[in-house]
């Protein structure tokens, strides 16, 4: 990818169109989005690191960094954006418990946003989980179904747990305590309560997810489909634009959009 080289990260009004957006995992098909959405939206590309790569240079040019890497360069693109004091955008799905800690631990010196889908509808019908799942008894299942191309190597899906995190946190519980991820032979009768997943792998499939609840003779579905790949990509150009401006901590897509 063609990058713009900046010899120093410039001081920038806060949240400004003209921030500085460096991205880790640029050659692959989300950075390449990315880079075509900081260009639409008027910021600067800062550059673009890859495997095998020093992620400390381009955090240390950047406003803001956004990562849709790999969950093995985690910890080192966390400690370059925060030994630059650089905010980030963590896209990255398949994180490990210890991934969030490693978050945390960043949050206390940098702005950092980290979330499992940075589309602006999935952001809004997480929210409609959540209150949805809050309104409705527990004698209501709550089931997430995900449908994905055929080269996804993690399930669920990010989303799904996104999904699955604000249902929990509608029952007033969390995901820890609800989930139920696969059903195979004679498990027996669902639990009431629980909260089950179903992965479903093949094609080009971008991004299908459905949350299903089902009461004694009627059914709720939430779904969002994603057409094109652009809507992440804007979503988190949307992101970074925002965090750049904002002290350090740890934040979520619903903070972007106010909600």
């Amino acid at each position: 990818m063609q990058t713009t080289t900046l010899s120093a990260r410039p001081n920038r009004p806060a949240a400004s169109a003209t921030t500085a957006i460096g991205i880790y995992g640029s050659a692959g098909r989300m950075g390449r989005a990315i880079a075509d959405a900081i260009e639409s939206a008027g910021a600067t590309l800062a550059g673009g690191v890859d495997a095998g790569e020093d992620p400390s240079p381009i955090a240390k040019l950047a406003d803001v960094m956004v990562d849709f890497s790999t969950p093995s360069a985690i910890e080192a693109h966390l400690a370059a954006a925060r030994a630059a004091g650089t905010a980030i955008v963590i896209g990255t799905t398949g994180l490990s418990p210890q991934h969030q800690s490693l978050i945390d631990a960043a949050a206390a010196d940098i702005a950092v946003l980290q979330t499992g889908n940075t589309s602006l509808g999935v952001t809004l019908l997480n929210i409609l989980v959540r209150d949805a799942a809050a309104r409705l008894g527990a004698d209501w299942d709550i089931e997430i179904v995900e449908m994905h191309h055929r080269h996804k190597v993690d399930a669920p899906s990010g989303t799904a747990l996104l999904l699955g995190e604000a249902a929990a946190k509608g029952r007033g519980t969390t995901l820890a305590e609800l989930r139920v991820d696969s059903r195979a032979g004679l498990v027996g009768a669902r639990s009431e309560g629980t909260l089950g997943f179903a992965s479903v792998r093949g094609g080009s499939v971008i991004g299908d997810h459905s949350v299903i609840f089902a009461g004694e003779g009627e059914r709720i579905e939430l779904n969002h489909r994603a057409d094109d790949r652009s809507i992440f990509a804007r979503g988190a150009v949307q992101a970074a634009i925002w965090l750049a401006g904002q002290p350090a901590g740890r934040y979520r897509m619903g903070d972007v959009l106010g909600l």
